[in-house]
């Protein structure tokens, strides 16, 4: 769009002392004679651009006119372009670059030695995953609702919901929304999302809640557990429990006193460790879990 346009061009005069047409037209990908007609258009706005021919030549704010270059520090920006970077590792679009073209003179696709912090928050699948925030986001933009079928621990089952969220936690990409299904809202991780379609049904009219993460939320028929771990897996206990209190033995084994949504994915969960973890109490879940290794033993 031109107007996105001009205010690129205005921002990037505002923080280099002069630059090239040239340059101005390799980094916005139009012609030589559009940036100079937006120029000119910029001057009607009231904003004299000056420019200079010949070697060193280029274009350029006059000095005489006041206007505020410091309405952000240079860290400011910084951490402004660092969050754009981020969006832009999942996006499907170039909609991030551009904006980083705006807000900053130098090229915002190129992480700089000097960057002290880069965060990346795509996944192996980059592109499934791109193609999903985009047609969440296009959903949410258009008040309208989605479908999926949603993989779960229970089944499979086909969902309508009503997004109003774009979630990264947890080490992962969710969306939050009213699920018409459950009638309540509900959140979805997006790995776990097949057949996503945007359904062109506009949202009802509703008093959304505010969105709050709850880590530590379980459902009301939670189970509690301690469990012992072998200290060879402290690794992956403190990436799943970053500030729970751990009970470490004089030869290094951790217990632990955890709480769950239900025994079938703490089960799941206790297995994934194999060898490395035993379940203390209550004495029902250790006879339990001792019955279902049994059963995937005489499979064997």
């Amino acid at each position: 769009m031109k107007l996105n346009r001009l205010i690129g061009i205005i921002s990037i005069l505002l923080q280099k002392d002069k630059t090239t047409i040239a340059e101005l037209a390799e980094k916005f990908e139009v012609s030589y004679r559009t940036v100079i007609r937006d120029i000119e258009a910029i001057n009607m706005a009231g904003i004299p651009i000056a420019s200079e021919r010949g070697k060193g030549g280029g274009v350029y704010i006059m000095s005489s006119y006041k206007i505020d270059r410091t309405v952000l520090s240079s860290e400011e920006m910084q951490f402004i372009l660092t969050g754009l970077q981020s969006l832009d590792s999942v996006s499907g679009t170039n909609r991030y670059k551009q904006l980083m073209d705006k807000l900053s003179a130098d090229s915002a696709g190129i992480i700089k030695s000097g960057d002290t912090v880069i965060i990346d928050l795509s996944g192996w699948d980059k592109t499934g995953l791109s193609k999903k925030i985009e047609t969440i986001k296009a959903a949410m933009e258009n008040n309208e609702t989605i479908s999926f079928r949603y993989c779960a621990p229970n089944g499979s089952t086909e969902r309508e919901i009503e997004p109003y969220h774009l979630i990264f936690q947890w080490s992962g990409w969710y969306v939050w929304g009213y699920c018409l299904l459950r009638k309540d809202y509900r959140m979805f991780r997006l790995s776990r999302l097949t057949d996503l379609k945007n359904t062109d049904t506009k949202r009802e009219k509703r008093q959304v809640p505010e969105y709050v993460s709850d880590k530590l939320y379980h459902s009301p028929d939670e189970i509690k557990a301690t469990v012992k771990f072998h200290n060879s897996v402290k690794w992956r206990l403190a990436d799943d429990y970053e500030n729970i209190d751990m009970n470490i033995n004089e030869h290094g084994d951790i217990t632990l006193n955890l709480t769950w949504s239900d025994t079938e994915s703490f089960y799941r969960y206790i297995a994934s460790f194999e060898d490395k973890a035993e379940i203390i109490a209550p004495e029902e879940y250790r006879k339990e879990f001792k019955s279902i290794i049994k059963k995937i033993y005489d499979k064997y």
